[in-house]
């Protein structure tokens, strides 16, 4: 089977499936008991993220239990800084951790010239990906966008309102440019490499684009991003990308419209009628069910899954998420998930 006759990919290029394509953001993930017992044998989260053998058993259990179109690289967007050469670590319940950028020294101490030897285990990754998986599925590699891994390595952790990174780029937005130069051209670098090692499609996530009002947003999400695309697809232009810059709200027609990408995903908060007129005409779609309904299960989860078929399901639609699988979600509910969109026909 060559990569154009996979189904996420001939979506991708513009066909319409019935039944659409499905995989799911985080689907490997705690809410599975096979992922927290592989997860036990690595010594912290970084320590499963680099070891390639650990790495690709979490990112095939999803595959084996459900049969997604698609796998995801088991990794984290944070390896980027690490790999940088900034203190990355992860405290067990209270998530990543980062010895905070304050200054432009600290930003000029960033080191991008190691970057592919840190991050040799992605990539090893990848290829055993690659001989594992199931030829009808399709390979997806990923990084975080510049203005959210920009966002960590400046507030050392998540944060409510990133007042810190927000005000650093509206007092210094020079200083903050070269931060952000950094990441587009490592990024870029590392998804080219990843391509390189077996990714089939790049996902790049904006998880807290919609922090920005509209001016900064097309600054620091919208115009980074479309650099990254410009920058893979010179070298790669058969390979495609889906952006998810979460909480754009009306600005993800201009993302459709300009960042020269082949797909959004959408978040859960994007109308459906609205992206049917505005998006879909322009890219394929990606979404945008709520993961809590993956909680709930039942009637719920029925009712959320026929609205997204029946609005998007007759253009090119990438089955998914709004964001990621929670912890809490049952395998049962993925289950009937599963089942729904693979039985669905328009009308029935």
């Amino acid at each position: 089977m060559t990569p154009t006759d996979k189904k996420l990919i001939q979506t991708l290029k513009g066909e319409t499936l019935t039944p659409p394509p499905i995989w799911l953001m985080r689907q490997a993930g705690r809410y599975l008991p096979e992922y927290r017992a592989t997860r036990a044998q690595a010594k912290d989260f970084l320590d499963l993220c680099f070891t390639p053998e650990l790495a690709v058993e979490v990112s095939l259990q999803p595959i084996r239990r459900y049969g997604f179109d698609a796998a995801i690289l088991f990794s984290d967007i944070l390896v980027l800084p690490h790999a940088l050469g900034q203190r990355v670590w992860f405290e067990e319940g209270a998530g990543p951790r980062l010895e905070p950028l304050r200054d432009a020294g600290d930003i000029a101490r960033l080191s991008p010239g190691g970057l592919h030897d840190k991050l040799a285990p992605v990539y090893e990754t990848l290829r055993g990906l690659g001989r594992e998986l199931p030829q009808e599925t399709t390979l997806i590699g990923f990084a975080g966008a510049p203005w959210t891994v920009a966002s960590y390595m400046i507030e050392g952790q998540t944060s409510r309102d990133f007042a810190t990174a927000k005000t650093w780029a509206y007092r210094a937005p020079e200083e903050f440019a070269q931060l952000i130069d950094i990441l587009v051209a490592s990024t870029s670098d590392y998804l080219i490499a990843q391509v390189e090692a077996g990714a089939e499609v790049l996902q790049l996530f904006d998880s807290w684009a919609g922090v920005w009002p509209e001016a900064a947003l097309r600054r620091w999400c919208l115009e980074p991003a479309a650099e990254i695309v410009r920058r893979v697809k010179a070298a790669h232009p058969e390979v495609p990308v889906i952006l998810f810059p979460r909480g754009a709200g009306l600005l993800y027609e201009a993302f459709a419209a300009e960042a020269g990408a082949e797909g959004l995903s959408l978040d859960t908060t994007v109308p459906l009628a609205w992206a049917r007129k505005w998006l879909q005409s322009r890219v394929v779609v990606q979404g945008n069910l709520d993961p809590l309904l993956l909680v709930t299960g039942g009637a719920a989860l029925e009712a959320g899954v026929s609205k997204i078929l029946e609005t998007l399901g007759t253009g090119p639609l990438i089955f998914n998420l709004g964001h990621g699988i929670t912890p809490q979600a049952l395998p049962e509910h993925v289950e009937q998930l599963v089942a729904q969109v693979r039985g669905w026909q328009p009308g029935a």
